[in-house]
């Protein structure tokens, strides 16, 4: 399924546990969404907002292919409140935006995405949610942050990753993604960097490739 016809780009203000969250919400015109997908930043201290041109191909690649997508600052970016809270908040805040999302959308499958730090929040996140069916990480911190809880979770993985990465290598992923509960899928972008610079279109490509490919 494919979003056709006239989209909205909605900005919203949702309720978090720490105060308002800035986000952005993407709902095709023409009939309910085939899931509803909620996209994950990079890491706050490092520039990382719901604008990152990652964060903003991943959704718009989710929209285009059926979706609903919003996409949300953590605490203390942009017009969210609170202060950065070194993944613990930053975990609850993604909470909330999930039930945001399951409240608008009651019945919906739902996916959860995530960009670097972001991708360790959502995996954190689907891991605690049995109703998450999907799990989306683009460059995963494997090296810096503990993916431990994938090794149990039964949620469906796809991991995109670039081979020229140089924050979170394909070298340290490998081994870690060997451990992790199936069903999982690792797609890689040759040549792509941390933030798939001038690889935006292939990242693309591998994520409608590993949705399709997925059980």
């Amino acid at each position: 399924m494919s979003c056709e016809g006239a989209s909205r780009l909605v900005a919203l203000s949702l309720a978090g546990p720490a105060g308002p969250l800035e986000a952005l919400l993407q709902e095709c015109d023409s009939g309910p969404p085939a899931f509803a997908a909620l996209v994950c930043h990079p890491h706050p201290l490092y520039g990382g907002t719901l604008d990152n041109k990652v964060v903003h191909r991943v959704a718009s690649t989710l929209h285009d292919l059926g979706g609903a997508t919003l996409r949300f600052n953590f605490r203390g970016v942009g017009g969210s409140a609170g202060r950065f809270d070194h993944g613990a908040g930053e975990l609850e805040d993604a909470r909330a935006a999930l039930a945001w999302l399951r409240a608008r959308l009651p019945g919906t499958a739902l996916l959860v995405a995530g960009f670097s730090f972001g991708a360790w929040v959502a995996a954190r996140l689907a891991a605690s949610e049995p109703a998450v069916g999907r799990l989306v990480l683009i460059g995963p911190p494997v090296a810096s942050a503990d993916f431990t809880a994938l090794r149990t979770a039964p949620v469906a993985k796809l991991v995109i990753q670039g081979t020229a990465d140089e924050t979170c290598p394909l070298s340290a992923l490998e081994p870690e993604f060997a451990t992790w509960a199936a069903p999982r899928r690792l797609e890689t972008v040759a040549g792509a960097t941390h933030f798939f610079d001038r690889r935006l279109g292939e990242l693309a490509k591998a994520l409608r490739e590993g949705l399709r490919g997925s059980p």
